[in-house]
């Protein structure tokens, strides 16, 4: 019985290092370019799009904003698709048992 209960103690222990890992990862922000820095798009830690910059001058200045916010949007959706897609599979592995804490892939 001693067994188990080091066992959840652990679990639970692991539970809190990825919550904290997850914070962390949220906090942190990289940014990467093409075309020579015409187009840059910032992410969070854990690859969430925060914003999408394209230079005005490789497209016509009116519509830059409503192409970054469309971009974005798209971006966002296709993120979203992934991550549904990635918890029905662990679902699949899981057997459909819902844990107590989530797994960090």
């Amino acid at each position: 019985m001693a067994d188990i209960m080091k066992l959840l103690a652990q679990a639970q222990e692991m539970q809190g290092k990825f919550q904290a890992i997850d914070a962390d990862l949220q906090s942190q922000t990289v940014t990467a370019s093409a075309g020579g820095g015409m187009v840059s798009v910032e992410v969070n830690g854990k690859g969430t799009v925060r914003s999408i910059k394209i230079d005005p001058g490789i497209v016509k200045a009116s519509d830059v904003e409503m192409l970054e916010d469309l971009v974005l949007v798209a971006v966002t959706e296709a993120q979203k698709k992934a991550q549904d897609i990635q918890q029905r599979e662990m679902g699949k592995l899981t057997g459909g048992l819902s844990l107590p804490f989530k797994l960090p892939f």
